[in-house]
C-alpha cells in the first residue's frame, strides 16, 4: 500500500487507539496522585515513542536477518491489525478486574496500550516498503504520539464529557475502520503472491 504522511498517521493513530485507552489510562493511574499522572503519561507516550522509533530504524535489518519478506510482513501485519480491530469492536474485559498498585510501568501503559505488536509490525512495514520516506514516517509516528499524549492526559475530562458510551462507540468505530485496513492489507500481499506462482 502506498501510505502518505497523512494516510500513515491515521492508520498509527488507530492502531494506538488513545481514545480506546482512556478507560485503561484512567483504571491504571487512580492510585497515582493527581499532580504526577500527567508526568507518567507522558513519560509512558515517551517510552513507546522510542520504542517504535527503535523498530523504525532496525525493522528493515530485522527482517534481513530473520530472512523475511515484505510480503509475509504485510499479510502478518494484516492478521494482527485485524485480531486488534476485532478486538476493539467487540471488547473484552481483560482489565477490568485487574487492580494497578502503584505507579505503572512500561507494562501495560506503554505496552502494550501504545507500541503493542500491531504498532510495531506497521512501523516495521511503512519502513520496509519505502524506506526512502523514513523521514516521513518519523514525522507520522511524532504526531500520532502527540496525539496520544494530548488525549490520554485528557482522559478524564473526555469520558466526563462525552460519557463512557460515546467513547465505547468511538473505539468500536475506529476498529471497523481498522477492519477495512486489514483486510485491504492482506489482499495487497495475497495478490503478491498470487502474481508470484
Amino acid at each position: 500500500m502506498n501510505y502518505t504522511l497523512a494516510s500513515a498517521t491515521i492508520l498509527l493513530i488507530l492502531i494506538t487507539d488513545p481514545v480506546g485507552n482512556i478507560p485503561l489510562f484512567i483504571k491504571s493511574l487512580r492510585n497515582v496522585s493527581r499532580e504526577r499522572r500527567t508526568l507518567v503519561i507522558m513519560r509512558e507516550v515517551l517510552i513507546a515513542f522510542l520504542l517504535l522509533l527503535v523498530f523504525m530504524f532496525i525493522g528493515r535489518d530485522f527482517l534481513t536477518l530473520m530472512n523475511l519478506s515484505d510480503v509475509s510482513l504485510q499479510i502478518a501485519g494484516g492478521v494482527i491489525l485485524f485480531l486488534i480491530a476485532l478486538k476493539m469492536i467487540f471488547p473484552t474485559a481483560a482489565y477490568a478486574e485487574e487492580e494497578f498498585v502503584g505507579e505503572p510501568l512500561i507494562v501495560p501503559l506503554a505496552i502494550p496500550a501504545l507500541a503493542g505488536p500491531s504498532a510495531l509490525a506497521t512501523v516495521m512495514l511503512l519502513v520496509s516498503q519505502a524506506p526512502e520516506r523514513k523521514m516521513e514516517w518519523i514525522a507520522a509516528l511524532s504526531i500520532t504520539m502527540a496525539v496520544c499524549a494530548v488525549v490520554l492526559v485528557l482522559a478524564e475530562r473526555i469520558q466526563r464529557v462525552l460519557g463512557e458510551r460515546v467513547v465505547i462507540a468511538i473505539e468500536r468505530l475506529m476498529g471497523l475502520i481498522l477492519v477495512a485496513v486489514s483486510v485491504e492489507m492482506l489482499l495487497r500481499g495475497f495478490k503478491v503472491i498470487a502474481h508470484q506462482i
